[in-house]
């Protein structure tokens, strides 16, 4: 069907559009990069909600991971294709003496005899489950801390006690053991293949050095270089095929130079894989991917240096001939536009802002994965859902939101595989629209092809105006395309709104994704 309310807006604009972009071009000949998932993590909150009543885990677990429809044809899920794990470090075991709040501890497969209870992690266990069984292709581990067993404060957050990595040194090989043990264990005892592994979170994150109530640690690049190094033996002396990621680091501008640190923990990229940096090369290990990881935070503002750094981003990943995934993110302090981090919002404001990141992180950065942070949260802009409880989480429900479903626009659509494609912005009177398919405060689209041959279009509207959208495909071929809108209007998440030619517009503070049928 066609909605009578698009063609007459459309008609209504046309004639007013010279020098604005109304039509929209898929340069079918120039391929860019493959866009390999879409993710999310389980932490903290699967510790609690995997142990909920089975009614409200199957919700929270459709809403994040399933890819069927209802009877409307309205997508369940997001179809998130890769779930980030937190391997425990054992501060849930230490109870108050972990010095950590207790809604962020968490448990550690290892006791302190050297022994493994593959009991541990009950909740997040069920959630890797319910994951598999809605068929997310791809589970990732990180950890934030090695087990207290092995950190030489015996915590596992970082106390004030300097910038070097919280392991004792003559425990390289034992974090190194454990974390293949539990990535050998979840497959052995729960038949659940754990594909990618990442020892380090945020090594640079300067939180890391004083060490807030969360786990976490520090680390040089020499550090994270002989932690992969050493897992990198493991994986291989078990043969085991779960590939190692390094280094999530907490900033873009630690991958490219020296912020808020020192030598020691700056210019990562070039570090960790040029040849030239001996000390620091993790390259030559087989089962360290040729890629860098990074979280997004803090390099969403200003508008111009938002995409600035990601260009700069991906011409630096292209000199090293590796690849770049963007692992996590969330709303912070310096994301003024919307208020910072403090409140949870439901609505379109947060979901287009965040919206607007991933398509630069896409277009500009030419990430090939995209994570964002928690999944499920509290009152604050760190998840997807928001979960509600009178109980400590021993109990609650949990509620939906515009940003699952804006992020929706996206994961369920572009599926593993996709191969992103550039577009062209034209005017009405044919003229080329200088970079306007990235008009960050307007129109933002981007466009793929999945393996299975169906091309995909997003189209954000920043602006809160109708924009006219007309998609034209440069090798001259025509589709039909159905329309998914995710906006502020009650009931449009996800929510088929008909089909089109090519010829329609996009509603104000909007994302709208076109497939091809």
């Amino acid at each position: 069907m066609t909605l009578i309310p698009t063609l007459f807006l459309a008609a209504a604009l046309a004639g007013n559009t010279t020098g604005v972009a109304t039509t929209f071009k898929v340069d079918t000949g120039s391929p860019e990069q493959t866009v390999e998932h879409f993710g999310a993590s389980d932490a903290w909150s699967m510790k609690y909600i995997g142990l909920w009543p089975e009614s409200e885990q199957r919700k929270v677990a459709d809403w994040l991971f399933s890819t069927d429809n209802d009877a409307a044809g309205k997508p369940k899920g997001i179809g998130l294709s890769i779930w980030r794990f937190n391997l425990g470090a054992g501060s849930e075991e230490q109870g108050d003496k972990a010095q950590i709040q207790p809604s962020t501890r968490t448990e550690c497969f290892l006791n302190a005899d050297g022994t493994y209870d593959w009991s541990k992690q009950e909740g997040q266990r069920r959630f890797l489950q319910l994951a598999k069984e809605r068929g997310v292709p791809y589970l990732l581990a990180f950890l934030n801390s090695p087990p207290v067993f092995f950190t030489q404060n015996g915590l596992a957050t970082n106390t004030g006690r300097g910038g070097t990595l919280n392991l004792r040194d003559d425990c390289y090989d034992d974090f190194a053991k454990y974390i293949a043990a539990s990535i050998e264990g979840l497959d052995k005892h729960h038949g659940l293949h754990i594909d990618y592994v990442s020892p380090l979170n945020e090594p640079d994150g300067h939180w890391n050095w004083l060490g807030p109530k969360q786990e976490g640690t520090p680390a040089t690049s020499r550090e994270v270089a002989r932690v992969a190094r050493e897992l990198d033996k493991q994986i291989s002396k078990r043969k085991l095929s779960t590939k190692i990621i390094v280094n999530e680091s907490s900033d873009y501008r630690c991958l490219l130079g020296t912020h808020m640190t020192d030598w020691q923990r700056a210019f990562e990229l070039s570090s960790l894989f040029s040849p030239d940096s001996a000390d620091t090369y993790v390259g030559k290990c087989k089962n360290v991917l040729p890629l860098i990881a990074a979280h997004s935070y803090w390099t969403n503002t200003p508008l111009d240096y938002m995409r600035k750094i990601r260009r700069a981003l991906r011409d630096s990943v292209r000199k090293y001939g590796i690849d770049f995934w963007q692992t996590e993110i969330c709303i912070m302090g310096n994301d003024e536009e919307i208020g910072g981090g403090g409140g949870y919002d439901f609505g379109m404001k947060t979901a287009l802002y965040v919206a607007r990141v991933i398509h630069s992180d896409l277009v500009d950065a030419n990430a090939r994965s995209w994570s964002w942070w928690r999944s499920v949260g509290g009152d604050y802009k760190d998840g997807l859902i928001r979960a509600y409880t009178v109980d400590d989480m021993k109990t609650g429900y949990a509620v939906d939101s515009k940003l699952m479903w804006t992020l929706g626009n996206y994961s369920r659509f572009v599926r593993p595989g996709a191969v992103r494609y550039d577009m062209e912005a034209y005017s009405a009177d044919g003229a080329v629209v200088a970079d306007g398919c990235n008009d960050v405060n307007g129109v933002m689209c981007s466009a793929y092809r999945n393996k299975d041959g169906r091309w995909v279009i997003v189209a954000i509207n920043y602006s809160e105006a109708i924009k006219p959208f007309n998609v034209a495909m440069g090798d001259g071929s025509t589709h039909t395309w159905t329309m998914y809108r995710t906006s502020d209007v009650s009931g449009e998440s996800l929510m088929p709104i008909g089909s089109t030619a090519g010829q329609t517009t996009l509603a104000p503070r909007s994302v709208t994704t076109f497939v091809t049928e």
